[in-house]
């Protein structure tokens, strides 16, 4: 193996790794947990189907982030996956400022699904899990959901992608 500047680097350059893993394209989705007035949503793209038997698949947040504790306590969460019309839907999720509660359900057109969480008619499609497992991570939070619910669109819908640390669409 030839070792140079752009093969190895040092454990601790987080732009070196965050420039490398953003050659591997990701999804972007809406995490939700709750419905109603108690519905809280964010923007993920750690999104990754972990097993058919039983069916898990496992997201991550932020250690720090408000979402941690709702969905450790409540012990259920939804994902919903975005299609490329649905951009702004993940940049306005995506802040820290981002609406909640029945607000956050009149923009995302959402209704509660079978979790009490609240899920997407107008996805590519949407999960609802129960969580099966979390594990600490570094700085995240590792969940892994049970798979109790879930709907798929059309074939024909293209996913939102992000891509090189921009949205980015399939050729």
């Amino acid at each position: 193996m030839r070792r140079d500047s752009t093969t190895l680097t040092p454990e601790s350059d987080i732009a070196a790794f965050r420039s490398a893993m953003g050659c591997f394209p990701t999804g972007v989705a809406l995490l939700s947990r709750g419905s109603g007035a108690a519905a809280s949503v964010v923007t993920v793209n750690s999104l990754t189907s972990v097993s058919l038997d039983p069916l898990l698949l496992l997201v991550c947040l932020k250690s720090d982030s408000r979402m941690v504790r709702r969905v450790s306590e409540a012990g259920s969460f939804a994902v919903n996956v975005l299609d490329e019309t649905q951009r702004d839907l993940s940049a306005l999720f995506a802040r820290p400022d981002r609406p909640s509660g029945e607000p956050a359900m009149r923009l995302l057109d959402a209704v509660e699904g079978v979790t009490g969480n609240a899920v997407l008619p107008s996805a590519a499609a949407f999960f609802e899990c129960r969580l099966h497992a979390e594990y600490a991570g570094g700085d995240h939070m590792v969940f892994l959901g049970r798979v109790v619910a879930l709907h798929r669109s059309t074939p024909d819908r293209r996913p939102l992608l992000f891509h090189h640390g921009r949205y980015a669409a399939l050729a």
